[in-house]
């Protein structure tokens, strides 16, 4: 469906859409969230207020593909009490339902694994407090129950929750240790993208190498802020990609996608005020590819 809008100015868009729809605004918003409406063909927030001329898409399947139904799919659950689970998401398992993904999500998963979720925020998103990307592999918290979920958000607003990712790198970095600070918004060659822009949110980047090889780095990453995409737009600035992302690397990938990966969590828990701390070994595609480095090197 698309709505061209006329003799309309200045009204926000889920007020607009829920004037001519059958929508509610606050079905709209999570629409636009999951790009399932877009203004020109680019994504824009509720809050956005809409021009005469503007060509609104609004594609269909929304309601019959976000009926988030229980699938059953192997979990490594690293650690689980009844509060919160700590999950060790494979590369290619996208976290949760969203446009061109509405099954076989980790979500979809847990909740046939448990009818314990935390059902707080996002009504397609039941205990997740924090996402990785489909391709970043790695360890991720998930929450039971409404008040764990309320007190890890919280954590992570303050930076209380400590996690660590290794990473391969393109190139050989020239730094044993490095900090990356560059503000990071949406990129204006491609909205599906972000990019470091002087009018984006604030963000910083640790890096440490690990090993240096060939034509490659191996580092070990530390977010002090939590952006989209962060570590893979920060890297991609510098010009030491990601290596295999198929986004932000103009180097050829295969379906593994880049290679990402969340290892170490460490948080005091929310509810027993116990100190965590786990590791996640690197996923065999990793770490195959490192024994051939080694050889080579």
């Amino acid at each position: 469906m698309k709505v061209e809008v006329k003799n309309e100015d200045n009204l926000r868009i889920d007020k607009y859409l829920a004037n001519i729809t059958d929508y509610s605004r606050e079905t709209i918003s999570k629409m636009l969230a999951l790009d399932y409406i877009l203004v020109n063909e680019k994504k824009v927030k509720g809050s956005y207020k809409v021009k005469n001329g503007d060509l609104i898409t609004i594609k269909d399947g929304y309601i019959k593909e976000m009926n988030l139904k229980p699938q059953k799919m192997p979990l490594d659950i690293v650690y689980e009490d009844k509060y919160l689970m700590v999950i060790n998401k494979p590369s290619g398992l996208v976290v949760h339902p969203g446009n061109g993904n509405a099954d076989n999500t980790l979500v979809n998963g847990l909740m046939y694994y448990t009818n314990n979720l935390s059902d707080i925020g996002d009504e397609f998103r039941p205990g997740i407090v924090h996402r990785l990307d489909k391709d970043t592999s790695g360890l991720m918290l998930v929450a039971k129950d409404n008040k764990c979920h309320e007190l890890l958000a919280e954590d992570f607003k303050m930076k209380n929750i400590h996690r660590e990712y290794i990473a391969l790198l393109d190139g050989v970095f020239p730094q044993q240790k490095a900090i990356i600070d560059a503000p990071i918004g949406r990129s204006k060659e491609n909205f599906q993208k972000m990019a470091v822009v002087s009018e984006g949110k604030h963000a910083v980047t640790h890096v440490e190498v690990i090993k240096k090889y060939q034509n490659y780095t191996l580092v070990r990453l530390v977010l002090e802020t939590g952006r989209t995409h962060q570590i893979r737009a920060h890297l991609s600035y510098i010009g030491y990609p990601i290596h295999n992302d198929p986004v932000y690397n103009n180097k050829k990938s295969d379906e593994f996608g880049q290679f990402l990966h969340s290892e170490y969590l460490k948080f005091t828990h929310p509810i027993t005020k116990n100190v965590l701390e786990f590791h996640a070994d690197l996923p065999k595609e990793f770490k195959d590819f490192l024994d051939i480095l080694e050889k080579n090197n």
